[in-house]
């Protein structure tokens, strides 16, 4: 009697193509056990072709907003198209911060083995803090104590870093810091100071109201914190500030 082939005890992968896109990426954080706070950026947990699946997907709960808010969309040519703006606005451009890869940065060697204080800015941060989805408007200026170890980065891609690290929903407090920490990991200074001051829509649009009031705060590495002379000096030359 002739045998039957065994049969395929291969596992079917299961079927996903219904999963939304959101729920994929989220599971795969969790799998890496990654944080993805508002601030954080998960530019490696999304694959090709998903941030366009992902845009559709936040059009379709935009839309959902819409609806709850009683607005009729389909007889409003103002709003018609409004949530398919709404979902590019945010991880096309103000979000961005958050899926997108850090810009490249070249960085060179301190050749000429420069020491003396260096400063940038202002750089404009145009960001949305975490709590209202608000604008936060400013400006930033950041100054760099290299040593002869230093990578030296062009002026430019300063600003490249500002824009990816305030182009996610932040509080300013904890923006500044993330700034830090990266500019001194890609440059290995002896000392770096950051000021920023910004406006916050969520005081002036809401809340509040208060048009006028501005935030600024700052952060010192290194020898800033050492050197309260070093410190006078970078404060000395921000204009407006001394």
């Amino acid at each position: 009697m002739s045998s039957q082939p065994a049969a395929d005890m291969t596992p079917t992968p299961p079927d996903d193509e219904g999963t939304p896109v959101s729920v994929k990426i989220r599971e795969r954080l969790a799998a890496a056990r990654k944080r993805f706070h508002a601030n954080d950026n998960i530019a490696e947990f999304i694959e090709p072709g998903e941030l366009e699946k992902l845009l559709d997907e936040v059009e379709v709960k935009m839309q959902g907003v819409l609806d709850s808010l009683v607005i009729n969309t389909q007889g409003d040519h103002n709003t018609n198209n409004t949530a398919r703006r709404v979902a590019k606005m945010y991880l096309n451009e103000v979000f961005k911060g958050r899926y997108v890869a850090q810009p490249p940065i070249t960085e060179f060697p301190n050749a000429e083995h420069l020491n003396e204080l260096m400063i940038v800015g202002p750089l404009t941060v145009r960001s949305a803090c975490s709590h209202h989805f608000c604008p936060v408007i400013g400006k930033i200026w950041i100054g760099v104590m290299p040593n002869e170890h230093t990578n030296v980065i062009g002026l430019s891609k300063y600003a490249r870093l500002v824009d990816w690290i305030m182009g996610r929903p932040q509080i300013q407090e904890e923006a500044v810091v993330q700034l830090a920490d990266l500019i001194m990991e890609k440059t290995q200074p002896d000392g770096l100071a950051i000021v920023m001051e910004a406006s916050h829509f969520c005081m002036s649009w809401r809340g509040v109201r208060d048009n006028d009031s501005r935030m600024i705060n700052s952060v010192m590495r290194g020898v800033f914190l050492k050197d309260s002379a070093l410190r006078r000096e970078f404060l000395s030359l921000i204009p407006g500030k001394n």
